[in-house]
């Protein structure tokens, strides 16, 4: 959405367009413009427009864009008043509420950089995060406040602002959160050094005027992280321009949207999704946030059939989750414009199962996947609506380039070869925070005047520019001198009758360097006994190499998963490893 009048930039095309960007983009334009402004300015223009249309819904309460425009205001007003000044890094670690989306703006207003990280995080993890990106003033709820303390004087923290979930609630909610979660959150001291919320909106009230400072497209506005289970953690700096290019593509990717259409805001705000594409793309082109502050599967599904939500996206998880919720069986889900599937590979059995289970509520669409990476903020390609081709993630957004090349190298492969995915486009990142390195490794400039992005994934292009990812290049197992892709072998597994998901992993082994283990849970019945488990080996062995069969079958209740809902491998991995540690 761009208003009239307002500057705009675009993406330069580079002096060699890779063929498959100009291919099978049907309707979907090819090139866009974007603002020149902030993220801030970007949602201001749209809360003009649209003063009385709902921004967001949180518990049962609702609030136009006028008030939530205001309120942003006077959070800026009021971090002028402590002391912040332009480039200070400002770390919210908060769920999806509306106190984290006044002050993720406000912060924007002032020049200064949201530091976006899990509230759940352990202690030592936040003094690592607050001290890698500097942070001088951190918000978070009431119920984490002795995790800040216990660790702020190893920061540089200045400020700690408390905020409370019951002062944005409706007084019949509010009593009845009192009541269940509200008295399990310890009181804070009477004489704790914080500043509560409702006194840090007072502070602004005394502000001088100029409390706005002018920043570029360019310029850093978010910092988001990664590597927390691939390794070394790597903060991630991303500038107004990504997020603001990142709302526009979105929109030109689903033209079915339109302004007042709702979005469930069930992905966290520290995620690049959750942040990118279900709050500021719905808040800058004039959607509807219903807010989940706490999300589970059952929480989920409620919400979709409460507000008639019109877009919903989530992990492959999350998919399996509600296909067997009692809750789903008879919902009407004809409201659905867009199901977005990402964060973890898709398996073709599980489109398949959703795609029917659509069907079957009324849904006149299918379930869409894409790709990306938080160093392009999250998506970058996306399936196209009605174009669907089989294991594919979809096609590049508008202004995105993708290229496969030798891992590593600047050699582009042909189509149908595997290699690493690269990236290019208006949503890459700045680089790494203080991570020299580790930027210049990851951003390189090639021959064509793009900077791309080195992924670490593994994929392939077809000759009309459709895209498959293959899995993580550092996933790959090597044994006996094969290369073995976990995802294929899941998406093998994952299609028996009796198995609810599976994860594989690589398991070290003094012969063939590493041997193949399959961890599985099986659908709701289904007896894990050896019967079951030479059944699964037997179908296995008909299916996969013998190079790559997995030597055991260990079943499950349960999956260990990441923060925002991924199958984490590595913890299977580390118990694997742990284990023959042991035995040693």
């Amino acid at each position: 959405m761009i208003f009239e009048n307002e500057k705009t930039i675009t993406f330069p095309v580079p002096e060699k367009v890779p063929a498959p960007w100009l291919a099978h983009r049907g309707d979907l334009p090819g090139r866009l413009e974007y603002s020149a402004g902030t993220m801030y300015e970007k949602v201001r223009g749209v809360a003009k427009a649209y003063p009385s249309h709902t921004a967001f819904d949180f518990m049962g309460k609702s609030t136009s864009y006028r008030q939530m425009l205001h309120q942003i205001d006077a959070c800026a007003r009021s971090l002028r008043t402590i002391g912040v000044r332009e480039g200070d890094r400002i770390t919210i670690a908060m769920p999806n509420c509306p106190q984290a989306i006044y002050m993720f703006y406000a912060i924007n207003r002032v020049g200064a950089v949201a530091n976006m990280i899990h509230p759940l995080s352990a202690e030592k993890e936040i003094e690592e995060y607050l001290n890698l990106s500097h942070s001088t003033t951190i918000i978070t709820l009431d119920q984490f406040y002795g995790k800040i303390e216990a660790i702020r004087r190893n920061t540089e923290l200045r400020n700690v602002i408390i905020a409370r979930i019951r002062d944005e609630l409706t007084r019949p909610i509010r009593a009845g959160y009192m009541i269940t979660e509200g008295r399990k959150i310890e009181p804070i001291p009477k004489d704790a050094p914080i500043i509560s919320w409702k006194q840090f909106i007072k502070l602004g009230r005394s502000s001088f005027p100029d409390y706005e400072v002018k920043r570029s497209a360019d310029d850093p506005a978010v910092i988001l992280y990664s590597g927390g289970t691939t390794g070394k953690t790597k903060g991630i700096v991303l500038t107004n321009l990504n997020f603001n290019a990142l709302s526009e593509q979105v929109i030109a990717a689903n033209p079915m949207f339109r302004p007042g259409d709702r979005m469930l805001a069930a992905m966290p705000l520290f995620h690049g999704f959750g942040l990118g594409v279900c709050i500021h793309t719905m808040l800058s082109q004039g959607g509807r946030c219903v807010l989940v502050p706490r999300f589970t599967a059952k929480s989920y599904a409620k919400l979709i059939t409460k507000y008639r939500c019109n877009f919903i996206a989530g992990v492959p998880t999350l998919y399996e989750a509600l296909l067997r919720l009692p809750a789903m069986e008879k919902a009407d889900l004809s409201c659905l414009k867009g199901v977005f599937s990402g964060g973890d590979s898709l398996s073709v059995e599980l489109k398949k199962k959703f795609d029917r289970f659509l069907y079957g509520h009324n849904a006149s669409i299918q379930i869409r996947e894409g790709f990306g990476t938080t160093e392009c903020v999250t998506a970058s390609c996306l399936t196209p609506p009605n174009q669907s081709r089989e294991g594919s993630i979809g096609i590049p957004f508008p202004d995105t380039y993708y290229k496969i090349v030798e891992p590593g190298t600047d050699k582009t492969l042909p189509y149908g070869q595997e290699g690493e995915i690269l990236i290019a486009g208006p949503s890459v990142m700045k680089g790494y925070l203080d991570m020299p390195e580790e930027t210049e490794q990851t951003l390189r400039t090639h021959d064509d005047g793009l900077t791309w992005v080195y992924t670490g994934d593994l994929g392939s292009m077809d000759d009309a520019g459709f895209i498959y990812f293959k899995g993580r290049i550092k996933r790959m197992i090597i044994s006996s001198g094969y290369n073995i892709y976990p995802a294929q072998l899941e998406n093998i597994f994952d299609a028996h009758e009796k198995v609810h998901m599976s994860c594989v992993i690589g398991v070290p082994d003094s012969y063939r360097m590493h041997k193949v283990k399959a961890f599985i849970m099986l659908r709701d019945g289904v007896p894990a006994n050896e019967a079951t488990k030479e059944e699964l080996m037997a179908y296995g062995r008909k299916h996969i190499a013998k190079y790559a069969m997995p030597y055991d079958i260990e079943f499950r209740r349960e999956l260990p998963t990441t923060l925002v809902g991924k199958v984490a491998y590595r913890k299977l991995e580390e118990e694997e490893a742990k284990k023959e540690g042991e035995e040693e």
